[in-house]
């Protein structure tokens, strides 16, 4: 993707009170009966700041977004894993080193949030869910969230880029975790991620969450830049799905959800509207489209803000 297409686009912001709302879980993928067996996914662990890559270097350059000006890096997947620059193999790469468009249309409309009172990230916990990049949660640092914790599939996407990323972008708060935000990079499928991330419960708060009695564990403010066909591939039920979102990553009763995403994925499926209409009858959460990138023939770029009933 190239930066400077999303500079040219159209943004336009929806008022979170003029939009229908919808409930909220995740999206499986079509099945097929001549698919192959799934991979098993990496295993889920904790990346740290001195597990930099030493012979993978990303080269730096300037993100524009309206005036706002971020790092982001540049590697390839053939230096990272020996693939072609491919976007996705399934079980080994989920297409973390491309920036992807929705990433920074979530910063965009992050920042134009801040800018006009409607959200505040200052002592807020964050979590980047299929990070990449990490240009979100790189902004959610600048604007003095109390905690950034971000996470891809991939541990060498964290260690190869996310990780220089944060530290070209915020070398005072990465390094220096007493007086700034906590940083901290967790690898793994969402299966399975849960068990490592820290202040979220487990087995035993499934029926607490369903519930809806109130707890103080998980995160203010989770942060997704299309995600909804990167994930998908070892997830086995609904059920599944929903505790992802309402037990072990967003705190309850008032942690929200900020999801970008393409309006349909050409070729591959899914996208934000079936993403919303396939998880109606979840009754957890509701949804309201608060930003728009695009509107003409081609594919339309969304952000939803997603939050407890």
């Amino acid at each position: 993707m190239n930066a400077n297409q999303s500079e040219t686009d159209s943004f336009r912001l929806f008022d979170d009170k003029n939009n229908s709302q919808f409930a909220f879980s995740f999206l499986g993928t079509d099945s097929s009966k001549n698919s192959p067996p799934p991979v098993p996914p990496p295993p889920c662990i904790e990346v740290v700041i001195s597990e930099v890559s030493s012979s993978v270097k990303p080269t730096l350059e300037p993100v524009n977004l309206d005036g706002l000006t971020l790092l982001k890096g540049r590697v390839s997947t053939h230096e990272v894993f020996s693939l072609s620059n491919s976007d996705l193999v399934p079980g080994k790469y989920e297409g973390g080193l491309k920036l992807w468009e929705g990433s920074l249309d979530l910063v965009k409309t992050l920042r134009s949030k801040v800018e006009s009172n409607k959200l505040a990230l200052v002592g807020k916990k964050v979590l980047e869910l299929g990070c990449g990049h990490g240009l979100p949660g790189i902004f959610s640092c600048l604007q003095g969230a109390s905690a950034v914790h971000f996470q891809d599939f991939n541990s060498e996407v964290l260690q190869c880029l996310t990780i220089p990323n944060v530290v070209a972008n915020l070398p005072v708060k990465s390094q220096s975790p007493d007086t700034d935000a906590e940083v901290r990079f967790f690898a793994g499928d969402w299966s399975e991620v849960h068990k490592i991330l820290p202040d979220l419960q487990t087995e035993d708060n499934d029926s607490n969450c369903s519930s809806g009695s109130s707890a103080s564990y998980g995160y203010d403010i989770i942060l997704m830049a299309e995600t909804v066909t990167q994930f998908l591939h070892f997830l086995p039920s609904m059920n599944l799905l929903k505790r992802r979102v309402c037990l072990q990553c967003t705190s309850h009763p008032h942690g929200v959800v900020y999801m970008a995403a393409k309006k349909y994925y050409f070729g591959v499926g899914g996208g934000s509207r079936r993403f919303i209409s396939l998880v109606e009858k979840d009754g957890v959460m509701t949804a309201s489209l608060i930003a728009e990138v695009g509107g003409g023939s081609s594919n339309v770029r969304e952000v939803w803000k997603l939050q407890f009933k």
